[in-house]
């Protein structure tokens, strides 16, 4: 069985002071020279409203790198005292190596302990969540730290996309799904990042019992989705980006987010949520358990009702009352967004002992998911 696992502390860092939806091309800069016709449409969908850049305003310049904000999320934990494990999660290092954690302990200048790098894309995050957990729960630690952050801001800036094609924006009424495009996903992300401290006994008025993190990949059965630093193939293989000349990297976006928006729609809930939700419903009895909070990490709110229908296809009857998510005021933070969620839930005081926590974190990177499951002591 292994040891028992306790989530005793949260934090989460947004840099600066919060974006508005009208100033953010004032904060990302214009492409093309010209303000664009897909904004209001992409963030009338996706229902964000407020989001965090690391930009400085007055100068455009990044003030912290992706390394640094992960930093700022793990000092914001506070006081915790010696640890044995960092796990540190994100979509988009700073560099391609070393890796991110160890960048993230270099910035914290901690003794030496154990470093794990997590890469991917949004699970990312909740595999370094998984691989804490795992380090106490096999006793090779007695408490470890995960933290997850990103800094998409450094790719959406104005500098790295070309001017944006008419019809695809005049698309976008009839098919909002198009907003996850190349030349839309500006809109869509944003900086952030967030740190959980995971210890073999809990602490303090309130923790979380960590009973079980799940995982699973769709990648046997579907090609890539969303990707960067590579191109897509007609045969729907990827090319990566080392087998292109450096003129090709900048003439055909090679390092831009990409997303194969038609893939996306048809198979995202599918794969992530409803099969993979319906066998958990099964394994660990979560039917007959119940779920206090459900905590889904999805990019839009165009994606609401598609996963609320995924949630009763697997067999849960989660009232929407019982829904948590701060899209809206915090954007998404890719692979840090489920850290920032539960640190904010549970500094509101909503969580009471005895209620069980369900996290759903989704990416379309090649359609894999994960599950965390909790509940409060």
């Amino acid at each position: 069985m292994g040891n028992e696992v306790y989530l005793t502390r949260t934090a989460s860092y947004l840099p600066l002071d919060p974006v508005e939806n009208d100033d953010m091309e004032a904060v990302l800069g214009l492409v093309g020279g010209r303000p664009s016709r897909a904004r209001r449409v992409v963030l009338r969908n996706n229902g964000i409203q407020r989001r965090h850049y690391a930009i400085d305003r007055a100068t455009g310049r990044f003030v912290m790198t992706n390394a640094q904000l992960a930093a700022q999320a793990v000092r914001a934990l506070g006081d915790i005292g010696p640890v044995d494990c960092l796990a540190a999660g994100t979509s988009r290092p700073d560099q391609l190596m070393p890796g991110h954690g160890v960048m993230v302990h270099g910035e914290l200048g901690w003794p030496r302990l154990e470093v794990a790098n997590l890469a991917g894309v949004c699970v990312a995050g909740a595999a370094a969540f998984k691989y804490a957990w795992l380090a106490v729960r096999a006793g090779e630690a007695r408490r470890s730290v995960a933290v997850a952050s990103e800094l998409a801001s450094a790719a959406m800036h104005a500098r790295n996309f070309e001017a944006e094609i008419d019809h695809k924006v005049n698309d976008l009424a009839e098919r909002p799904e198009l907003a996850f495009e190349k030349d839309f996903l500006r809109w869509m992300l944003s900086d952030g990042a967030g740190a959980v401290l995971l210890e073999h006994e809990p602490r303090g008025n309130l923790s979380l019992k960590v009973e079980w993190v799940e995982m699973t990949s769709a990648a046997n059965e579907l090609p890539a989705c969303m990707y960067s630093g590579a191109e897509k193939n007609a045969d729907g293989t990827l090319t990566g980006w080392q087998h292109f000349s450096q003129k090709d990297w900048v003439d055909r976006s090679v390092f831009a987010v990409k997303q194969d928006v038609k893939l996306l729609n048809e198979h995202v809930v599918r794969v992530t949520l409803t099969e993979p939700l319906a066998a958990l419903v099964r394994k660990h009895d979560l039917a007959q358990r119940g779920v206090d909070w459900f905590l889904p990490h999805y990019s839009s709110n165009y994606f609401a009702a598609p996963v609320a229908a995924g949630v009763v296809e697997a067999g849960l009857d989660i009232p929407p009352e019982r829904w948590f998510t701060n899209l809206t005021e915090k954007g998404n933070t890719g692979s840090a967004s489920p850290y920032i969620m539960l640190d904010e839930l549970l500094g509101s005081g909503r969580v009471r002992k005895g209620h069980r926590i369900l996290m759903y974190i989704p990416e379309s990177g090649r359609f894999s998911s994960a599950f965390i499951f909790m509940e409060a002591v």
